[in-house]
């Protein structure tokens, strides 16, 4: 179920992903964004470093002194853009290209996609990211942003993780292109209506409460949508509660299962402040043995264009809470 935020690129490295239901593994709690403290933001080592707008569909032109010397996460606004300021708990579409820093040449880049990268600058992601947080919520929409990550060396692999291998510096150009204020909660008359008119998806269970979905040949729901399909008699979960759950995941779109604990014949344990939004926001207040149905749009799930491996677009999971801790 782990996984870290991923996007394709060297600051997407930072996010990568291991599974369905969750967020970047950090102990953070989504609750304490007024704790957090903003790290030096290390700009001087971006000092040199320029960008040229190439126009829509292509990748600006960067340039700087070579090699750059980058020996620590650096964050730099090198031109603001003119739309709508960036504001905290909105979604955050940008496109990206990154660059080696000591010879400037391109690892990859998004801005020739129509879709580029989408973070939510949720509490939980300012308590992961508190200088990327920082940054992109002092810009406008349309601004260029520099993002400098020092080498790593190689890590062994170890009885519980794989090897990593040595990474280069790295220089990574955002720019913004739209930032909306996120999805939220049902109200459970507006999930009434919307079950009452068949635009929510219905769950069936075989003789070992395996669940199966039906999805509506409709638009997806804008908010999270929660239906309680039975409800348990345990105690109520927080979002910064760990639990244990079986859980099946399909997608909206096509009703393609992508991720079942059922399957592996095991319940997944996690915890609620290290899931996507839609896990934290639908499962939190819920009691330990309930079974619940969560309708998730894109914004509180992997996005429109996540990781490869990961769902895309809206997405619905069948949830049995089997205890917490």
């Amino acid at each position: 179920m782990r996984r870290l935020l991923a996007l394709l690129l060297p600051f997407l490295l930072l996010l990568t992903a291991c599974g369905a239901g969750s967020q970047a593994t950090t102990s953070g709690s989504p609750t304490a964004s007024a704790a957090v403290t903003i790290p030096p933001a290390h700009a001087e080592a971006l000092a040199s470093v320029k960008v040229a707008d190439q126009g829509k569909g292509k990748s600006p032109t960067v340039s700087f002194t070579k090699p750059l010397k980058i020996t620590a996460e650096s964050m730099k606004l090198l031109k603001d853009g003119t739309g709508a300021a960036v504001k905290d708990g909105q979604t955050v579409d940008f496109h990206e290209i990154a660059l080696d820093a000591a010879t400037g040449k391109t690892v990859g880049e998004n801005f020739t996609q129509a879709a580029g990268s989408t973070v939510t600058l949720s509490p939980t992601f300012k308590s992961q990211f508190p200088l990327v947080y920082a940054t992109f919520t002092a810009a406008k929409v349309g601004a260029y942003i520099a993002y400098g990550t020092p080498a790593t060396p190689a890590v062994a692999a170890t009885a519980t993780a794989a090897a990593q291998p040595a990474r280069a510096a790295s220089l990574s150009i955002f720019q913004i292109s739209s930032a909306k204020d996120p999805a939220k909660l049902m109200s459970a008359d507006a999930v009434k209506a919307l079950e009452k008119s068949g635009g929510l998806p219905t769950a069936k269970f075989n003789a070992k409460g395996v669940p199966s979905i039906t999805i509506p040949k409709k638009t997806a729901p804008a908010d999270l949508a929660v239906q309680v399909l039975t409800e348990g008699k345990g105690d109520v979960v927080k979002a910064s509660d760990t639990i244990s759950a079986w859980y099946t995941g399909w997608s909206w779109s096509d009703a393609k299962k992508f991720d079942s604990a059922y399957d592996r014949g095991a319940a997944a344990s996690f915890s609620l402040a290290q899931v996507i939004p839609g896990w934290t926001m639908g499962l939190a207040g819920q009691k330990v043995g309930s079974t619940v149905l969560l309708t998730i749009p894109s914004s509180l799930a992997y996005g429109d264009s996540p990781q490869s491996g990961q769902p895309a677009g809206p997405l619905v999971f069948v949830v049995k809470i089997d205890s917490k801790k």
